[in-house]
């Protein structure tokens, strides 16, 4: 019997939202579950799946870039490109005509598809938006070590006037509480200690099943109870569907962290009007109260839009105010990109780019005496860390998070004494604070396996 024809090796670069990660895992389970060869390091593959983000202009302008890149080593090492993920929706025949070296294309909905478009390439599909749902019966391969997201759900149906992610992602559809269970156990069974439930309006989980308000929290009270994953977090709250028991629990059950990711975008009435988005900062301010009183430990992130269409110097005074008396513990900020198809895309007073880039630089500097304080209030604690293994800059430190802090967004906590392998959740004490970053010792848990504290 002759042997079976060599495969050449699949290498992916995953690009943009944790969401677009968990694509990109089912993406590489469906491949292995086909017998191809995946390598780590896609700069060691002869074939390349570039899974493209599009959110905004710098994210479409970086998949692009990585595109090209890829393309221009065809023949040098690289023999197939495919090209996945949100722009393939948002443009891929666009793509298609402006970069012929792209040898096939993977929409959101053929994700199941991957391994016949890797051996046959194709044309890019029309744009459209996504409809379907992957859940717990699709393959996937991590590509976290120790933790993991749970996508709940996908699309959006929130009419945010700067946001053309539902053209693409489709409207808002959640799993069943069943569906996520099941795969919270097998992400369990494969060493996840972290779950973080994630969607674009996490916090309208469940309400297109039938859920009602109280979707997410029922979610998470299911899987408390199905499984032991010590720390279950969830990103992101929307301010108008944010459920107050959800607060309790997190107040009451220490595996569900005190995290709230809160994206609110400004402050100004005006600019929550033009960008439609429900509420006030009078009723913002009483959600950021209403945590802290329920959830005494909770952390608090948020993320802002600079530059919006007719933003005023009054308004971004407005929302640096707003920002100092709300006192966030992580603060993100995004300069406002004019998406095609848009709303906010028609709307007039475009602010001039140099100046929306200088407010973005203000309200971050704005932050940082903020974080920094809150930083500073954790020195002396002892806090658990989920320790993520080598630092980056030095393997003669560790780096992990705390409770407060979600993967990838939120800095980091640096380990300069004691040790634990990668995934083990630790005792530590904080000795030190930076505006972004911790640093502490490990204390404990003493005779944990693999656990070696500092010394006294």
């Amino acid at each position: 019997m002759a042997p079976e024809p060599r495969r050449p090796s699949i290498g992916l670069i995953s690009l943009g939202c944790a969401k677009n990660q968990v694509d990109s895992e089912i993406l590489l389970g469906e491949l292995a579950r086909r017998g191809h060869r995946i390598v780590g390091d896609a700069a060691a593959a002869e074939t390349v799946i570039v899974n493209t983000c599009a959110f905004v202009e710098e994210a479409r302008r970086e998949s692009i870039e990585t595109i090209l890149e890829v393309a221009a080593r065809k023949g040098h090492g690289v023999s197939k490109l495919l090209v996945a993920g949100c722009l393939v929706n948002r443009s891929g025949p666009e793509l298609q005509r402006e970069i012929p070296e792209i040898d096939g294309f993977v929409a959101l909905d053929q994700l199941a598809e991957v391994g016949g478009l890797v051996e046959l390439g194709g044309s890019a599909p029309p744009p459209a938006p996504a409809h379907l749902v992957f859940d717990h019966t699709a393959p996937r391969l991590l590509t976290t070590r120790g933790w993991a997201y749970l996508k709940v759900a996908e699309g959006c149906d929130n009419p945010c006037t700067f946001c053309a992610i539902p053209h693409w992602r489709g409207r808002f559809r959640s799993r069943t509480v069943a569906s996520l269970v099941e795969e919270a156990r097998r992400l369990e069974a494969e060493g996840a200690r972290e779950v973080c439930l994630i969607a674009q309006d996490t916090t309208r989980y469940g309400e297109d099943l039938g859920y009602g308000r109280h979707g997410l929290t029922r979610l998470v009270e299911a899987l408390l109870a199905a499984t032991s994953i010590p720390w279950l977090r969830f990103l992101y709250a929307y301010p108008t569907t944010l459920d107050e028991e959800l607060l309790r629990l997190m107040g009451a059950e220490r595996r569900f962290l005190s995290y709230l990711d809160m994206p609110l975008q400004h402050s100004h009435p005006e600019m929550l009007r033009a960008m439609r988005r429900g509420g006030s900062p009078e009723r913002y301010r009483r959600i950021l109260d209403r945590a802290r009183e329920l959830a005494p430990e909770v952390f608090l992130r948020t993320t802002f839009i600079v530059g919006f269409p007719g933003e005023t110097d009054e308004h971004f005074s407005h929302l640096l105010e707003f920002v100092g008396a709300a006192g966030f513990d992580h603060l993100g900020a995004f300069v406002y990109s004019a998406e095609d198809g848009t709303p906010a895309a028609a709307l007039p007073g475009a602010v001039p780019a140099q100046v929306a880039r200088r407010r973005w630089r203000r309200l971050l500097a704005h932050q940082k005496p903020i974080a920094l304080a809150r930083r500073r209030a954790l020195v002396g604690r002892q806090l658990e860390v989920f320790v993520e293994g080598a630092c980056e800059e030095s393997e003669h430190l560790l780096q992990g998070r705390h409770r407060g802090m979600a993967p990838d967004v939120d800095g980091r906590v640096l380990i300069n004494d004691g040790f634990a392998p990668p995934g083990a959740i630790v005792e530590l004490e904080v000795t030190d604070a930076y505006p972004s970053d911790l640093v502490g010792r490990i204390v404990g848990p003493v005779g944990a396996p693999g656990v070696v504290p500092a010394a006294a």
